[in-house]
This record gives C-alpha cells, structure tokens and sequence, in this order.
C-alpha cells in the first residue's frame, strides 16, 4: 500500500506544521476571518492574509504528497486525514484542559452563544446575551467576560460589545461543571457613538480576562 515513505513523512510534517500555524488554543485564531480556508484565514478586515494563505498552500501540497505516497485508497485517505486534522486539535485541547491546565486555560466555549438587543429609548437598550462555558479542571476558576464584536462592519457600528457598558462582568465556575451564563443589562448608551438601536447576534466571540491573562474565544 505504500509508494513512496518520504512523501508520506513529508506530508505527515507538513500537516504538523499546518496545525500549528493556527492552532485554536489558546485563542481563537479565526475571530477576524472572512473567508477561510480548513482552519487558515484567507483574508480579514484587513484584506488577504498572507500566512493563512501560506498555510492553505502548504495543505495542499500535503495532501498531494499524501496521495503520492500510497498505491490505492487515495480518496478514503483523504478523507481520514481530513477528519483527523480537523478533530485532533478538539482532542489534544480537551486533554490538555482536563489535566494540565488550570485558570481560563481551562475553560472551553462552544461558541453558540446569543446576544438579543431590544430598544427601550433613543439611547437606552435592553440587552442579554446567553452562552455555555465548561471548567474542566478540577479547580473552580473565577474571571471576567468582555464581550467582543463578532465581525467587522465598514461603519464601525458595535453591537455585541455594547454589553461592556455595565461591565465588568465577574464569572465564577465550579471545577469539572458547565454553566449557562445568561447576562440582562439595560444600556444607557448616550455616551457610546455608532452603537446599533437592536437586533440579534449568533456566535459571539468573548474575551476571558483574569488579571493579566487572557484568552479570546
């Protein structure tokens, strides 16, 4: 079944160097994306990104080498590299967290959370913003949320981050639970330019902060 072993070593480094250009931990490298390519920003509100670029190359040629390097099952290992590239980050982040780290290190984030804003006044808002978070060290772990706007609008009106307003917004998670953390705030917005008068947001990104470590998710 194997052709050729220095493509497959080649492919299998090349893959390792991939991952590690945007590993997702213990940021999420992708916050800024706006179109991407497996796990490299293609481009941002800056415009293209040359590393992510870069990384989607080097994919490419992996997979090449990986094909080159067996006789048959090209298309059924293709797959399975897909799929062990895709998940072995979820996995080695998950082991990490339940053993090693400690503080927000070891907090993960599903990434569903909702924000739901709702006018009250010309400058006053009802906001809430629900979301999931999971401490999966042994240790309770305490921090603060900011809240973060999930892209970038060419006007540079805020939405989501409106809740830091009232802010900050002191967590407490106990060890190895998962929590729903549901935040209602009335916003008095009169100081706060180029803000939104309402709407709903789908997969906010957050920012944990405990003293001078941080972590955007």
């Amino acid at each position: 079944m194997v052709r050729n072993k220095v493509a497959l070593i080649g492919s299998a480094v090349i893959l390792c160097v991939c991952m590690y250009l945007y590993f997702p931990f213990p940021d999420n490298e992708m916050i800024d994306a706006r179109s991407t390519f497996m796990s490299f920003p293609i481009s941002n509100q800056d415009g293209y990104n040359m590393l992510g670029i870069f990384g989607s190359v080097l994919f490419i040629i992996a997979m090449i080498l990986l094909v080159r390097g067996i006789n048959k099952y090209h298309f059924r290992t293709i797959v399975i590299a897909l799929f062990g590239y895709t998940l072995l980050p979820v996995l080695l982040i998950t082991m990490y967290q339940e053993t090693l780290a400690d503080g927000i290190a070891a907090i993960s984030y599903d990434g569903k959370g909702t924000c739901h804003f709702e006018h009250v006044s010309e400058d006053v808002l009802n906001g809430e913003c629900n979301l999931l978070l999971h401490n999966r060290s042994s240790e309770m772990v305490s921090f603060e949320i900011e809240f973060l706007d999930s892209f970038f609008r060419d006007d540079d009106i805020r939405m989501e981050s409106l809740m830091n307003v009232n802010g900050p917004h002191s967590i407490t998670i106990e060890a190895n639970r998962e929590k729903s953390i549901q935040l209602k705030e009335l916003l008095n917005l009169s100081d706060v330019p180029n803000h939104i008068f309402g709407g709903t947001s789908m997969n906010i990104h957050i920012k944990l902060i405990d003293g001078e470590t941080t972590r955007v998710l």
